[in-house]
């Protein structure tokens, strides 16, 4: 649809140059359009490159040389001030041309390397892992990349039972990358080799803190540097589930047609406040049965303003939503949010949605992918 446009533009200029120099010519010297041909190279220059804004520029030059010829000669005074204010405009035009091409690749490299990026670090999680069903999104607030400071991630652990991180990096774009990956490196090393979320979530800090002067962009942001997280651990069998909450926006349990904010009773502080030491506090233990959904998310969503300055209200938007599973859920949220903010958000915001569903070995026959299998271990149990 764009090329169509974009040809018919070149097709209006050409034409416009055509009907200017009729004009000119049949106006006689009593009147000068001439200087209107340059109209065409601009109008090509909003949708064409410099070569094609270039050749039409000559174009347009050479019907004013003929219409010149026609009205009296190229030596008169007139016509040479024409010409050269006709050469001079589209010269300017094309480089403006250029300036703007370049600048469009400039911009689709960037984006390149935030895709790279993105891919090689925020990987996408599965959508089935264990019993869980899995949905996510990543938007990020800077137009130019697709990956800021908010992270996340699930992982299996060598037991039972599967492990999600939801994180946020304080502020946002390019500059809280270099952290998000410290965080996301130290859980996905720590989530196979670590039994308890306690011992999960004080290797990721010390983690943090031996690596965040390398990692924050300390010359530039001179403040504090710390990153909101929740780390869940979800067994495989039965409802059982426990998190830990470390200064984050609490989960949202979706149970039927109702909408629970997972509070902690024990929250942690944000991982990288290495002056407050290393933690060692307890887990807040919950119910995921099957068929609920745990939706997490960052402050991106909740703090996203309307035009008219009202919050994002979350909770109750998820509640108004039919029931559905994570994928629709997601799309749902989706775009009730930039409705909400008018397509414009001011913080990256991410998604985790996941859903328990029955194990393998419980399913009907036709949604089996195998043999039944031995039950596993305890989640706390080491592997054999």
């Amino acid at each position: 649809m764009e090329q169509r446009a974009g040809r018919g533009l070149v097709v209006v200029s050409l034409a416009l140059i055509v009907a200017i120099s009729v004009a000119d010519v049949g106006t006689g010297t009593s009147v000068h359009l001439g200087p209107l041909l340059v109209i065409a190279p601009t109008l090509t220059a909003s949708v064409a490159g410099p070569w094609l804004t270039a050749l039409i520029g000559a174009l347009a030059e050479a019907a004013l040389v003929i219409v010149s010829v026609l009205l009296g000669g190229l030596a008169t005074t007139n016509h040479v001030a024409q010409l050269i204010a006709l050469a001079v405009l589209s010269a300017l035009v094309v480089f403006i041309s250029y300036t703007r091409e370049r600048r469009t690749r400039e911009l689709s490299r960037v984006r390149s390397v935030a895709e790279t990026a993105q891919r090689v670090l925020l990987r996408p999680p599965p959508r089935r892992i264990g019993p869980l069903r899995v949905a996510w999104l990543y938007l990020a607030a800077e137009d130019e990349t697709q990956i800021g400071g908010d992270l996340l991630a699930v992982a299996r652990a060598d037991h039972a039972c599967t492990r999600v991180l939801i994180g946020d990096v304080r502020g946002h774009g390019l500059a809280s990358v270099g952290e998000a990956s410290v965080v996301l490196g130290a859980f996905r090393e720590g989530a196979p080799r670590y039994h308890s979320l306690p011992e999960l979530v004080t290797a990721v800090e010390e983690s943090v803190c031996r690596n965040l002067e390398e990692a924050a962009d300390t010359a530039h942001d001179v403040g504090e540097h710390f990153t909101t997280a929740i780390m869940i651990d979800i067994h495989d069998e039965g409802p059982r589930a426990e998190m830990l909450n470390c200064g984050h926006p609490p989960p949202l349990l979706v149970r039927g047609g109702a909408v629970t904010a997972l509070n902690s009773r024990q929250p942690a502080p944000p991982l990288g406040l290495c002056s407050l030491g290393v933690r060692n506090g307890g887990t807040d233990p919950f119910v995921l049965e099957t068929g609920d959904m745990l939706l997490l998310y960052t402050d991106g969503v909740i703090e996203a303003r309307s035009p008219a300055g009202d919050f994002y209200p979350l909770a109750e938007r998820v509640a108004s939503f039919p029931a559905s599973g994570p994928d629709a859920l997601l799309h749902h949220i989706h775009h009730d949010l930039l409705a909400h903010t008018g397509k414009r958000l001011t913080d990256d915001a991410a998604f985790l949605i996941i859903k328990r569903t029955l194990p393998r070995y419980l399913r009907r026959p036709h949604l089996t992918d195998g043999p039944p299998r031995r039950q596993p271990a305890d989640c706390h149990r080491l592997a054999r």
